[in-house]
């Protein structure tokens, strides 16, 4: 059984996409935080009518009904919860084993270059390997996917620093955990970021 979750906000002017507000104002942030996430569940949609999977909004901000408005009701939905980032990535893995899924993938919503056959590959590695990762440009990652919950994964790691990925790499190296690298793909975080956006827009 296989499920991917969305991690995900709420988009709220001035609440999203902050680092972008000095070049395109609060709602033009949101407006892109917005079309991101919906790029990204378009990609997840086309995998899931050739891939027998479920799928999870896991959300902060706003509340389910509001998140139904957005995305649709045919959906699931959960509040990410309290803590950090990695406390709420071990629960949400933690929660989704202990239903009985046994190949789980959580991603982000902000990386334009990921796509259904990227995450069709993520779904087929976990059949050869315990860990997945999709390595990000700023240093962290985009995806990770286990087909058990490792929950020191998420231990002493320092979110938000370029250091992520390695120190996430370290901790899976040191359980002898067999691991796959996706492609290195970048996110849309800083205003540096935006023509990596637009080129995809341009593509599509």
């Amino acid at each position: 059984m296989a499920r991917l979750i969305l991690f995900t906000r709420y988009p709220v002017p001035g609440r999203v996409k902050t680092r972008m507000i000095p070049v395109l104002g609060a709602e033009g942030s949101c407006s892109l935080h917005r079309s991101l996430v919906e790029h990204t569940i378009l990609q997840i949609n086309k995998l899931m009518v050739r891939y027998d999977l479920t799928f999870e909004v896991r959300y902060s901000g706003g509340n389910r009904t509001l998140m139904q408005k957005w995305l649709g009701e045919g959906r699931e939905f959960s509040p990410q919860g309290r803590g950090s980032l990695g406390s709420r990535m071990k629960r949400a893995f933690d929660q989704a084993f202990r239903t009985g899924f046994t190949r789980v993938i959580l991603i982000g919503s902000d990386i334009p270059g990921l796509n259904a056959e990227i995450l069709r590959k993520a779904f087929s590695a976990l059949s050869f390997h315990d860990l997945v990762l999709g390595p990000a440009g700023d240093g962290g990652y985009y995806l990770i996917g286990m087909t058990q919950c490792f929950p020191f994964l998420f231990d002493g790691i320092p979110w938000g620093e370029s250091a992520v990925l390695e120190k996430t790499l370290d901790h899976a190296r040191q359980s002898a955990l067999k691991i796959d690298l996706l492609e290195k793909l970048d996110d849309i975080d800083r205003p540096s970021d935006l023509p990596v956006w637009e080129k995809l827009k341009i593509l599509e």
